[in-house]
């Protein structure tokens, strides 16, 4: 496989306009890899480094697989693609899946980190976690609160303890798109 190192300029509009639409986070433990849709995500320069923010909710097997090995990639489509990828691991849990077979996903080795790029999400940032930090859900606004984290809703704990995300803020160590 073929990589074409980017710059962070470079690739933040592909970023920005896919996001919304759905882009692919991966993590990587022993030798299990998940990946799983995300919709939200910033980037920016924290401590003087490039980062990218994601959000995992706490009861996610992503989340547990960070927790063991804190690196990731970003993987961005660029172009047409299967939206059949973004179906099964939008809505399987890696826990009960390998969301890697079922959605016919191949992995690129990655250039710093352990975890693995996506050939067909071909824009990739390679990761390293260098903060986390759990939501304090009584400092969102009411508003949030009730659109996001509602009591009794799914994706709330046994009971009714809403589904608070962590944040997980990832040195940006390595950008390109992988081609042919």
């Amino acid at each position: 496989m073929n990589k074409r190192s980017m710059q962070l300029e470079e690739a933040a509009g592909s970023i920005l306009r896919m996001l919304p639409q759905g882009i692919l986070l991966t993590t990587k433990a022993d030798d299990r890899v998940n990946s799983m849709v995300i919709g939200w995500g910033t980037f920016g320069i924290n401590w003087g480094k490039p980062v990218f923010v994601t959000y995992v909710r706490e009861s996610r097997y992503t989340r547990e697989l960070l927790d063991r090995n804190p690196e990731f990639t970003v993987n961005v489509p660029v172009g047409p693609f299967d939206r059949r990828i973004l179906e099964v691991c939008g809505s399987q849990s890696g826990r009960n899946i390998d969301k890697v077979r079922e959605a016919s996903l191949t992995l690129v080795e990655p250039d710093t980190v352990s975890v693995p790029a996506i050939k067909e999400f071909p824009l990739t940032l390679e990761c390293r976690v260098i903060y986390r930090q759990p939501q304090d859900l009584a400092l969102l606004g009411d508003d949030i609160k009730q659109r996001f984290y509602p009591a009794g809703a799914s994706g709330t704990h046994a009971g009714s303890k809403p589904d608070a995300h962590i944040s997980y803020f990832g040195e940006i160590t390595a950008i390109y798109v992988v081609g042919d």
